[in-house]
């Protein structure tokens, strides 16, 4: 297959990189120092599951002339959504999948608004892996996928993209629930990214917190209970789970979000609590704890404040 990467970040890297060393055609969409990196030196992946290799994947900062792609694997922040989206068009053909494997539950829907419907497909990834410089990607925990299409069937598509998961080893679901994937990842995304980014701690900290540790599962509580009002058929033991998955992240981990407002970025708030209080106000579902979160962060949410 020939899969592009639209987002070649900690998530986008890792796994076009397992795709690539399977010996799939896989060409990487990034930018600046990365890009360079990439080109000059290829993209190295340091795993403290699978240890260090190099791939050389095709990297280009526009699809122009690229050819059409049978996958897109979409790993572009949530706010850069309908831009990214836009700048597939010349690799899309009428059968080309579109893998969100973002932050949030709302961009498959903002995806097809932009390149017509059928072609976005629901996905979650689990795994942290970061760029630790440019050309440079570094893989902690994790590196599992669920995807699915949106409205449950099996295609010759999505059989298609789970052969290539599959022959790179990469642990892979098909579902024909991929909502309820995304609403789970929704809720652990936003307990994770923002209690380690309010408290500017790592999880490990947080966990070692009481009432740190009450707040993560206030925020887990919420977004499920938001879930379930929003039609998702969420399982009574979601939350239970998800602070158990908790559990186990190292205890030096931070969530995308809390690096970005370190580090004085632009921040996904709004795909994450952002929607989350906006869906609540509209449900009638109380989010008192995410909306402190969201009052909190919104300062920062545009990036670095002098």
């Amino acid at each position: 297959m020939h899969i592009v990467v639209m987002g070649a970040g900690g998530v986008g890297g890792y796994f076009g990189a397992r795709l690539l060393r399977a010996g799939e055609q896989v060409t990487l969409v990034a930018r600046g120092a990365h890009l360079e990196a990439l080109r000059r030196d290829g993209l190295t992946i340091r795993s403290a599951i699978e240890g260090e290799f190099t791939v050389r994947p095709a990297a280009v900062e526009t699809l122009d002339d690229v050819p059409r792609a049978d996958a897109v694997l979409f790993c572009v922040k949530a706010f850069d959504t309908e831009a990214a989206a836009a700048r597939l068009r010349p690799v899309l053909g009428p059968d080309t999948a579109v893998l969100s494997l973002q932050n949030g539950v709302d961009n498959e829907e903002r995806i097809d608004a932009v390149l017509g419907r059928g072609h976005a497909m629901g996905g979650v990834a689990q795994v942290f892996a970061v760029i630790d410089a440019p050309g440079v990607i570094v893989h902690h925990f994790l590196g599992r996928i669920i995807f699915g299409e949106l409205d449950g069937r099996r295609t010759p598509r999505a059989e298609r993209l789970l052969a290539a998961f599959e022959r790179a080893g990469i642990p892979v679901e098909l579902t024909a629930d991929v909502r309820r994937a995304l609403w789970e990842k929704y809720a652990f995304i936003c307990a994770v990214a923002g209690m380690t980014a309010v408290t500017r701690c790592t999880i490990g900290v947080v966990r070692e917190t009481p009432a740190a540790w009450r707040m993560f599962g206030t925020l887990l509580e919420e977004v499920a209970a938001l879930g379930r009002a929003a039609g998702v058929a969420l399982p009574a033991d979601t939350v239970d789970r998800l602070l158990k998955l908790a559990g186990g992240i190292a205890p030096g981990s931070r969530a995308s979000l809390a690096q970005d407002l370190q580090q004085g970025r632009r921040l996904e708030l709004e795909a994450l609590h952002g929607h989350a209080v906006r869906l609540g106000e509209r449900l009638g579902v109380s989010t008192p704890a995410t909306c402190a979160v969201y009052a909190a962060l919104e300062p920062h949410a545009a990036g670095r404040r002098d």
